[in-house]
């Protein structure tokens, strides 16, 4: 169930019989036709695992689920609905998933494909030791959330975003405060770009980069502002 971008701050999806979507609560702006809205307490996809995983790893941002109204079949046929979705006046950028799994902040989803299994990963499992030091530096916590499956998902972002392609050829650095997902077989590290005297009077956080490698996509903000 692909996202339809109205325009860089508004995405449309169309829903039908059968099909779900989840959202972020408050993320619709508006809805025509058949449509239901009700709070999630399942975790999404992945159950109540998932929930509970989500939980502790304070990537439990409510969700809400989206779906046609039952039992209005014989109303003039199969009922269906159009929602629009935005959240924050952010940027959004739709990611197409055909198997793979997206490795993402909960709070930077504004909408999935009800087909995707969701979880929540340790971020300490990718790049160790360093991959818990990431998620202090840049303030995204130790967890991340993950989508998985064969779905489009909506993503939010400041300014904008890019998709960079990584390689086995050679890895991809990233200041950590513009990073907003990656998929793919990526291995994640985070690095000193600087010597420790070149750090000395430095604020910005550029003195670290987000160093991945392997083979997939990261997604990069046109900004270090946090949502």
């Amino acid at each position: 169930m692909p996202f339809t971008s109205v325009n860089s701050r508004m995405v449309r999806a169309q829903i039908g019989p059968g099909q779900r979507l989840y959202s972020q609560r408050g993320a619709m702006l508006a809805y025509q036709g058949d449509v239901s809205f009700t709070p999630n307490i399942q975790g999404g996809q992945g159950g109540i695992g998932s929930m509970i995983g989500r939980r502790i790893a304070n990537e439990a941002t409510p969700l809400m689920t989206v779906e046609v109204s039952q039992g209005l079949e014989g109303q003039g046929g199969a009922p269906t609905g159009t929602v629009l979705f935005g959240h924050g006046g952010h940027h959004i950028h739709v990611v197409d998933l055909t198997g793979e799994t997206l490795y993402v902040e909960a709070d930077r989803l504004l909408a999935f494909d009800g087909t995707l299994r969701q979880g929540t990963m340790f971020m300490g499992a990718q790049g160790g030791v360093m991959g818990m030091v990431r998620g202090q530096v840049t303030g995204q916590g130790l967890f991340t959330t993950t989508l998985k499956g064969q779905g489009a998902v909506a993503v939010m972002a400041h300014g904008g975003v890019i998709e960079l392609p990584i390689t086995p050829q050679g890895p991809v650095h990233v200041d950590p405060q513009a990073y907003v997902a990656h998929r793919g077989d990526v291995r994640n590290k985070l690095s000193t770009a600087l010597g420790w005297r070149d750090m000395v009077g430095r604020g910005s956080g550029e003195a670290f980069q987000l160093e991945l490698s392997g083979q997939g996509t990261v997604y990069v903000q046109a900004s270090e502002e946090k949502l």
